[in-house]
């Protein structure tokens, strides 16, 4: 079972977010950790504890994890340490403004063994397109202080697709990116979400599979594999296990507001709201997920990345379109899983077969 903490917190918003992160309710952050301990504890007891399961990952995201004071995340490692699986992998993400190197160390003695930094360009006049609060100096020094301390894994967020984009430019980030001793990548192509800054300005993305393509072949020359659309990791070891554990369709818990979580085929949905979430934060909207709904969740899930989807699933119909794929060696099968070997066209792929 996997454990997502939502931290609804930010210094700045960019102008392509569409998280639940304000940058005007600091005042609230004591409260908000309160229920968020009172969440965490009221589902660990009540699912977790009573059905015997383990924690085998911690992610905490946001918004940005690195807004809360280390030491004010004490308690709910407390509370987590009695259902951890004993080489759990825990992640925070991180803002390299507030993560400092205490901070960083702080986490890192809680028990964190993976930082992933939300980078996004080492391109100053980029940075400041996209609305971020950083500068490329202070990316690479806290890239620098998680290695010093000793961090297992540390992860790089690299956004592509963006207005005045090129493989030139893009390869320039990444140059630097992997002159820093990361260990895993994330490249994500901009999307343009309702809510945003950039939302009505289209001109601001570049659709261009080639670019993309392009953008994996050179990532890939600089021995980073790539294991979903957009995650490369140094590693075998190095590939994030929480992310694998959503493309897997595992249980997980949802913790904090605006999170997602999953069990009992129910998708749980705490209060968005800070203020109605402090107020009751056992609020839960559910959602119950058909067994269709899920076979259609394991699909598309199971092409974007190198887990592939068991053939099981699926029925006489769904396996001969398969088989046709294979046939056009856009699909291949092995010990009766079925793997997509393109995966840009991930979505198309799977609604043809299930269409």
């Amino acid at each position: 079972m996997l454990l997502y903490i939502h931290i609804p917190f930010c210094d700045s918003k960019c102008f392509y977010c569409a998280f639940n992160s304000y940058t005007d309710k600091f005042h609230l952050k004591k409260e908000y950790m309160k229920a968020l301990k009172a969440q965490l504890k009221y589902e660990l007891q009540n699912y977790v504890e009573k059905n015997n399961k383990k924690i085998e990952t911690v992610f905490i995201g946001g918004g940005t994890p690195s807004t809360i004071k280390f030491y004010e995340y004490e308690e709910v490692f407390e509370l987590i340490k009695p259902y951890l699986k004993e080489d759990a992998e825990i992640t925070t993400e991180a803002n390299p403004n507030s993560a400092s190197f205490d901070w960083q160390k702080g986490m890192f003695e809680l028990g964190v063994n993976r930082i992933s930094f939300g980078v996004q360009s080492f391109h100053q006049d980029k940075l400041k397109f996209l609305g971020r609060s950083h500068n490329n100096k202070s990316a690479i020094k806290a890239i620098q202080n998680a290695n010093c301390i000793g961090f297992n894994g540390i992860n790089c967020d690299i956004i592509y697709g963006v207005q005045g984009d090129t493989l030139s430019s893009m390869k320039e980030d990444f140059n630097t990116a992997f002159s820093l001793p990361i260990t895993h990548l994330s490249a994500y192509s901009l999307t343009i979400e309702e809510g945003t800054k950039f939302f009505d300005r289209s001109s601001v993305k570049i659709d261009d599979e080639e670019l993309s393509k392009e953008i994996f072949d050179y990532i890939h020359s600089k021995g980073f594999t790539q294991y979903e659309i957009s995650n490369f990791a140094r590693a075998k070891e190095f590939e994030s296990k929480h992310n694998y554990g959503y493309w897997e369709h595992k249980e997980y818990l949802g913790i904090g507001a605006g999170a997602v979580g999953y069990y009992e085929n129910n998708r749980r949905y705490p209060t968005k709201n800070i203020e109605e979430y402090i107020q009751n934060p056992l609020n839960i909207e559910l959602e119950e997920l058909s067994l269709e709904d899920i076979k259609t969740e394991k699909t598309l899930l199971g092409f974007r990345c190198s887990n592939g989807v068991d053939l099981s699933i699926f029925n006489e119909k769904e396996l001969e379109k398969i088989e046709d794929l294979i046939e056009y060696q856009k699909l291949e099968k092995k010990d009766n899983r079925v793997y997509n070997k393109e995966f840009l066209l991930s979505d198309e792929l799977a609604l043809y077969i299930l269409g």
